[in-house]
């Protein structure tokens, strides 16, 4: 009777275990970011260029990240799988021109797409698999245009431009509301940093944001030149 009662408990315990690993990992949304790299570099911290080269004057991938409707995101997700290079060897290329490093020291990215991978990558993996994962990133950037978009608007590197001017562009241009990560530069001045979009749990639409990050910009920013 004692074996039998211990059991029941230890079985309710791995249920309970399994529980909250499952609610660990899922999500309802997907951010999608992008990270204009003039603003990265034009702070304090400066910034690396990868071995690879200067990257293109274009927005670069920052990551593709699971969310929920709460504000809250996925964490400690389960089995925490090494990123392995080889099952993304046919997209590299265009990961290193669409999703490059500025970090320093200089790198080839690879250090880059491995923490976006194991730290967010992974807890959308019912969903996507590895290769699915970064495909599927670099398919939305070519969807949601961000340069174009602002330079179709008269925003263009290099001046200064109303953060509601901004809005007004890539929600005219992507059908959606972004959200807009300022950071500051060496002065202390606004910048356009980060925009994100939001994505369904497949992956393959962008949708209306069901929650925003939380951050500060100024009503006026700089597009600073790359």
């Amino acid at each position: 009777m004692v074996k039998f009662q211990c059991s029941i408990a230890i079985n309710l315990v791995l249920l309970q275990r399994l529980l909250a690993l499952v609610a660990s990992q899922s999500f309802d949304f997907f951010y999608f970011v992008q990270q204009w790299p003039g603003s990265y570099c034009n702070t304090k911290q400066s910034c690396c260029y990868p071995t690879t080269g200067k990257p293109a004057v274009d927005f670069g991938i920052h990551g593709l990240w699971p969310n929920r409707n709460n504000g809250s995101h996925p964490y400690d997700c389960y089995p925490k799988k090494p990123f392995n290079l080889s099952e993304i060897s046919d997209l590299e290329s265009s990961m290193q021109k669409d999703w490059p490093t500025l970090a320093c020291p200089s790198s080839d990215g690879q250090n880059f797409w491995s923490h976006e991978w194991k730290r967010h990558g992974i807890c959308s993996e019912s969903v996507l698999d590895q290769h699915a994962y970064f495909k599927t990133a670099l398919g939305l950037k070519q969807k949601a245009n961000l340069l174009q978009a602002l330079k179709n608007a008269g925003i263009t590197p290099g001046g200064s431009y109303s953060l509601k001017s901004i809005h007004n562009a890539i929600t005219e241009s992507a059908g959606y509301t972004p959200w807009i990560e300022c950071n500051k530069d060496s002065s202390g001045n606004y910048q356009l940093y980060q925009i994100y979009l939001c994505v369904d749990t497949s992956g393959s639409k962008l949708i209306k944001c069901p929650v925003f990050p939380k951050g500060t910009c100024s009503s006026e920013i700089e597009f600073p030149s790359f």
